[in-house]
């Protein structure tokens, strides 16, 4: 359990905390010590002559501004992951407002890490960030404590995510991550579970999503969490892929590239996290996540490529590669939760969907498709303020040769294997009435955070989708 707090002095901080300042902070001690760090061009630290404190990090004034490449996060997290206190004390009387939030919400995801999930020995002596002393002026107190408060529920929603997206996958089957979420959502009453089973699936006309499930020895999962802050208004819609495993199918992957796939259910697990921390927040809308849970397995009822499957809208789609399944998927939930909800004030889906938006895009940004100019210029902007950030792709019918199949409506991938993040956004939007705005996120590149050669769930975009909703209820 995590505690945080808003201070105006030192003195009602904790003692033998970390503090962490920039160099022009008011609230510095005037000694010999400090003057000599804040000469020091880079990050100056120090566990000496530093008294009441256990610890006293200087961290450049610029990094407290930058609200682009994340480098005082950069700069944290080294000094965070072996805390020398249980206590910190942050000085954030001068900082950036995007900065801001990215800066609480890591720490208040330090309440989580990889030791939790108790697959590894650790020292269960070893410190950890218990509590935060937000270090402010009197007068900014009433501007901080909503902040803090939406931050501390984004991270609680990420660390949910985080935790069932690091699980391994013969942990994490489709029922397990049902189960999960069902344990999670009952401490909410605003929170409701439907769970669609594989026969369930197959009577609802799920065809794309029984097509890529079927072939594994844990049957798919379609699961609809609805939340209901209000009686009544439009229903805001998300849909998360929910591959707990992804082998390729009988297009299997080589060993490299089978190794981080048990993280390509990360939409799902981020649909869960955004709705536990909208029922936290107690937002006043009506929201559906729906996860679209399947592993992709090889096996004697496995899809192969040339079948063709229909999705419960009517729409038939020739699955020429298996490996191309996160948008069968996908395309079946996306249908169902238009049916569901005609009305819907948007949809939203999210996946780890094309390796290629990584090539485009990097780590840093996630890709936005969508041909709904407001929800596009919405959810940019949304991630601006958040420094959850979106870069807008093309989609147009210029796009639709893409998709062509001659013996079914579409096909799951381009035979000339270009433009892939866009040709599979492109046979999405087929999947959601054009009376409802649609939006596709592609998340291969930011639902992992990666350092040293290792990846780990980052948690996004539920920071950005939280914004967005904020903004889109005002």
């Amino acid at each position: 359990m995590m505690t945080c707090q808003l201070v105006n002095d030192l003195s009602h901080a904790r003692e033998e905390s970390h503090f962490i300042a920039p160099p022009s902070s008011r609230h510095l001690p005037d000694t010999a010590l400090i003057q000599e760090m804040c000469k020091q061009k880079g990050m100056s630290d120090t566990r000496f002559g530093c008294a009441p404190f256990a610890r006293l990090t200087l961290l450049p004034d610029d990094l407290w501004y930058d609200n682009l490449t994340g480098e005082l996060i950069n700069a944290l997290r080294p000094l965070l992951a072996s805390p020398v206190s249980e206590s910190i004390v942050i000085d954030v009387t001068t900082i950036d407002d995007t900065v801001l939030v990215q800066l609480l919400r890591f720490l208040f995801n330090q309440a989580h890490r990889l030791s939790d999930l108790q697959l590894k020995k650790s020292d269960e002596n070893a410190n950890r960030i218990r509590h935060i002393s937000v270090l402010c002026q009197p007068d900014q107190e009433d501007r901080l404590k909503p902040i803090v408060n939406q931050q501390r529920a984004i991270a609680n929603g990420m660390i949910a995510a985080r935790r069932l997206a690091d699980l391994p996958s013969d942990l994490c089957t489709p029922q397990f991550v049902v189960e999960d979420a069902q344990r999670l959502c009952a401490a909410f009453p605003a929170l409701r579970c439907e769970v669609l089973d594989e026969k369930a699936i197959v009577e609802q006309g799920l065809g794309l999503l029984n097509a890529v499930g079927k072939g594994a020895h844990c049957p798919p999962r379609l699961m609809a969490i609805h939340y209901d802050g209000v009686d009544e208004g439009p229903v805001r819609c998300y849909v998360g892929k929910g591959i707990t495993f992804d082998t390729g199918g009988l297009w299997l992957k080589e060993g490299a590239g089978m190794y981080t796939m048990k993280y390509d259910m990360c939409g799902a697990a981020n649909v869960l996290g955004l709705m536990l921390a909208a029922a936290e927040l107690q937002l006043p809308v009506r929201i559906m996540g729906v996860l679209a849970l399947a592993e992709n397995a090889i096996g004697p009822k496995a899809m192969q490529p040339g079948t063709v499957a229909r999705a419960c809208n009517g729409m038939t789609v020739e699955i020429n590669n298996t490996d191309a399944e996160g948008r069968l998927v996908l395309a079946d939930a996306i249908a169902w939760a238009s049916q569901r909800h005609p009305q819907a004030r948007f949809i939203i889906d999210m996946a780890t969907l094309t390796g290629a938006v990584v090539k485009a895009l990097g780590y840093e940004l996630s890709g936005l498709m969508t041909q709904d100019e407001p929800l596009r210029q919405a959810l940019t902007e949304a991630g601006k303020r958040c420094g959850d950030e979106v870069w807008s792709l093309p989609l147009d019918a210029r796009l639709r040769k893409q998709t062509d199949s001659a013996i079914a409506d579409l096909c799951n991938t381009p035979t000339n294997n270009a433009a892939i993040s866009a040709s599979a956004a492109w046979l999405l939007h087929h999947f959601c009435p054009a009376s409802i705005p649609w939006a596709h996120l592609d998340i291969s590149g930011t639902a992992l955070w990666r350092e040293q050669g290792r990846s780990v769930a980052s948690g996004r975009p539920v920071p950005l989708l939280i914004e967005h909703l904020l903004a889109d209820m005002a």
